[in-house]
C-alpha cells in the first residue's frame, strides 16, 4: 500500500518544529474547543496525533487513488459540454475520495465543518496531493478561496458558502482577462448594482481561469464607473447555481491537463460583494495571491519529490556497462543535487507556512481583545518574515522544480522523452509553476523590497545567532562570509542610485539573499533532525556547495557592473 506521507520522514520533522506548540495552542484557542467540538484536540499531544492521522489518510488517498489516476487524467483531460466543464473520470474519483474523507476545508473553523488545522499540515497536504498529480493539486488547492471568504466576507456570506467547502464544493479565483494578465489594475469585467433586485450583476470575459467552472467563484470586477486603476476594483463571490457564467472553452495546455483552464463569459451574473468596495485588488486579492504563492511552493515541492523518486528508482534499476547507472559520478551528482534542491525548497516552504500561521493567528486574537505591545510587535515581525519569504519561496521552489524535472528526464535518457514514463508528464506539469500566480520575474520584484528594507539582512542575523553542532561550524562560518558578500553587493547596487540598474540586478541580489537564507533554514532543520533524517545533513552540504558557486558569480558580476552597461541591452 503506497502512502505518500508515511514514506517521507522529512515531513514529520516539520510537524515537530518547536514553534508548532504555540501555533496549535492559538489555533485551538487554548484547547477550549474540546468542550464543544467532538473532534477538537484537548492538548498539544492530542492535536499532533490528530494531524498525524489525518495526514496519513491524505497520504493513503494520494498513493492509492490520485497517483494511479494521474496518467489517465493527463490523457483524457477536461472538456466542455453545453457551456459546462466535465472533469476527467480520474479527477471525479479523486474529488469523491477526498470529499468522502472530509478533507476539504481542512483549515476552516469547526463551525463551518472544517478541521481547524493550521497552515503547516494544510500545506503538507498540498505537497502530498501535488506529488500524486500536479494538475489535480490546482483543483484541490483552490479551497484557499474559502480562507479569503472567512477573513473578509460578511457573516451572512460566510454562513452561506463556507459549510459547502467540506461537502466538496470546488472554488476558483477569477482574476485575469484577455487584456489583463499580470497587470490586474487593467481588469474591466463590469460590476453594476441592480437596485430592484438588490444584487450586483457581473458582465464581461475572464480568461486563463484555473478550475473556471467551480461551484464558488471569487471574482475581481470594476465596480466604480469611470475608473482605470486598482482603486476602482471590488471583489465578489458568485454561486454556480445561479447559472450566470458560461464556459466558452478549456485551454489546450502543455501540462496540468486535468486542471481545466477556462475562458468564461459573465452575463448578468448575480454576485455578492466581499468586504468593502474599492479594496478588491488592493487588499483582498493581494491576500489571496500570497496564499496561492504558498500553494504553488507546495505544488513545486510535491512535483519535484515525485520526479526525484522516479529518477532515483530508474537510476538504481537501469544497468549500463554491467553496473547500475547510479554508480556513475555524472548520474549520482545529478541525483544528489536534485535531492538538495528539494530539501532546501521544503525547508523554506514550512518556514514560510509557520510565519503565516503566527501572524494570522495573533491577528485573530486581536479581533477578540486588545493585543499587548509584545504581541503586536511579534505579529508585525512574523508578517514581515512571511512577506519576505513568500516571493523567495515561489521563486526558488518553482525554478528548482523545473530543474529537477529536467534532470529527471536526463537520468532516464531517451526513454524519459517517451510517454511510457511519468517523468515526461511531470516535466510538462512543472513548467507552469514558474509562470502562474506571478512569474519568477514578478517574484523578484516583490522580493527586492525585502532587500531594500534590510528584511533579509535581519533574518540572516537571527539565523546566525542560533547555535550549531560542531559538524556544521565550518559551514556556518562560510555562511557568515556569504552574508557579508551579500551585504557588499547590496551596498554596491544601492550606491548606483539608479532604479533601472536596481531592477536589472535585482534577481542576482534576491538569489544571493536566498542562498544564505535557505542554507541556514536547511542547516537548522538538519541539526534538529539529527539521525532521524540523515539525508538532510547530506543535502545541506550539497546545497551549500551548489549555491556558493552561483553566489560568487553574482558578486563578481555586480562588482564589475557599470550603469552604462545597460546601453548594450537597451539596443535589443
Amino acid at each position: 500500500m503506497a502512502n505518500f506521507y508515511t514514506d517521507n520522514e522529512n515531513l514529520k520533522l516539520q510537524l515537530d518544529h518547536p514553534l508548532m506548540e504555540r501555533i496549535v495552542k492559538m489555533k485551538e484557542e487554548d484547547y477550549s474547543f474540546a468542550k464543544t467540538e467532538p473532534i477538537a484536540p484537548f492538548n498539544f499531544e492530542d492535536a499532533m496525533d490528530t494531524y498525524d492521522k489525518i495526514l496519513e489518510v491524505v497520504g493513503d488517498i494520494c498513493g492509492e487513488v490520485i497517483g494511479p489516476n494521474a496518467e489517465s487524467v493527463d490523457l483524457e483531460g477536461a472538456r466542455v459540454e453545453n457551456g459546462r466543464v466535465v472533469y476527467a473520470k480520474g479527477t471525479q474519483e479523486n474529488l469523491k475520495a477526498l470529499t468522502d474523507a472530509k478533507l476539504f476545508g481542512m483549515s476552516l473553523p469547526y463551525k463551518y465543518g472544517g478541521l481547524n488545522m493550521s497552515m503547516v499540515p494544510y500545506v503538507m497536504s498540498a505537497e502530498l496531493v501535488s506529488r500524486a498529480d500536479g494538475g489535480f493539486a490546482n483543483i484541490w488547492g483552490l479551497q484557499d478561496c474559502a480562507e479569503t471568504i472567512k477573513e473578509f466576507a460578511s457573516e451572512e456570506i460566510k454562513d452561506e458558502f463556507l459549510p459547502r467547502i467540506n461537502q466538496g464544493a470546488t472554488c476558483s479565483m477569477d482574476l485575469t482577462e484577455p487584456d489583463a494578465g499580470s497587470d490586474l489594475q487593467a481588469v474591466q469585467l463590469k460590476a453594476t448594482w441592480d437596485e430592484p433586485n438588490q444584487v450586483w450583476r457581473l458582465n464581461g470575459v475572464k480568461r486563463f481561469i484555473t478550475n473556471g467552472d467551480a461551484d464558488i467563484k471569487l471574482v475581481l470586477a470594476r465596480s466604480e464607473e469611470g475608473t482605470r486603476d486598482g482603486r476602482g476594483l471590488s471583489y465578489f463571490v458568485y454561486d454556480k447555481v445561479d447559472q450566470g457564467v458560461t464556459v466558452r472553452r478549456v485551454e489546450n495546455k502543455m501540462g496540468i491537463k486535468g486542471s481545466p483552464t477556462c475562458e468564461l463569459v459573465f452575463k448578468d451574473a448575480p454576485a455578492k460583494l466581499v468586504g468593502s468596495r474599492r479594496l478588491g485588488l488592493i487588499k483582498y486579492v493581494m491576500s489571496l495571491m500570497n496564499g496561492a504563492r504558498l500553494g504553488v511552493g507546495a505544488q513545486s515541492v510535491g512535483i519535484s519529490e515525485a520526479a526525484y523518486r522516479e529518477a532515483y528508482k530508474y537510476a538504481t534499476e537501469r544497468e549500463q556497462f554491467e553496473k547500475s547507472i547510479i554508480h556513475f559520478p555524472a548520474v549520482y551528482e545529478l541525483i544528489q543535487n536534485m535531492k538538495a534542491k528539494i530539501d532546501a525548497s521544503r525547508s523554506i516552504l514550512y518556514e514560510t507556512a509557520r510565519a503565516v500561521d503566527m501572524y494570522k493567528l495573533i491577528e485573530e486574537i486581536g479581533k477578540t481583545r486588545t493585543l499587548t505591545p509584545e504581541e503586536r510587535a511579534e505579529m508585525k515581525h512574523y508578517n514581515r518574515i512571511a512577506d519576505a519569504l513568500t516571493p523567495m519561496l515561489k521563486l526558488f521552489s518553482s525554478e528548482y522544480c523545473n530543474q529537477v524535472c529536467y534532470d529527471a528526464i536526463q537520468v532516464h535518457g531517451g526513454t524519459g522523452f517517451m510517454k511510457d514514463f511519468p517523468v515526461e508528464r511531470m516535466y510538462r506539469d512543472a513548467r507552469i509553476t514558474s509562470i502562474y500566480e506571478g512569474t519568477s520575474q514578478l517574484q523578484v520584484v516583490a522580493a527586492i523590497a525585502a532587500v531594500i528594507k534590510n528584511t533579509y539582512t535581519e533574518m540572516i542575523a537571527e539565523y546566525a545567532a542560533q547555535p550549531v553542532t560542531p559538524e556544521f561550524e565550518s559551514l556556518k562560518a562560510d555562511l557568515v562570509r556569504m552574508a557579508e558578500e551579500y551585504e557588499e553587493a547590496r551596498k554596491i547596487v544601492t550606491a548606483l542610485e539608479c532604479n533601472e540598474a536596481l531592477d536589472f540586478l535585482a534577481r542576482r541580489l534576491v538569489e544571493m539573499a536566498g542562498h544564505v537564507v535557505m542554507t541556514y533554514i536547511l542547516m537548522l532543520d538538519a541539526i534538529r533532525a539529527g539521525e532521524k533524517a540523515p539525508d538532510l545533513k547530506r543535502s545541506t552540504f550539497t546545497f551549500h556547495k551548489m549555491v556558493k558557486a552561483i553566489h560568487q558569480a553574482h558578486l563578481s558580476y555586480i562588482k564589475d557592473f557599470k550603469v552604462e552597461d545597460l546601453d548594450a541591452y537597451r539596443q535589443i
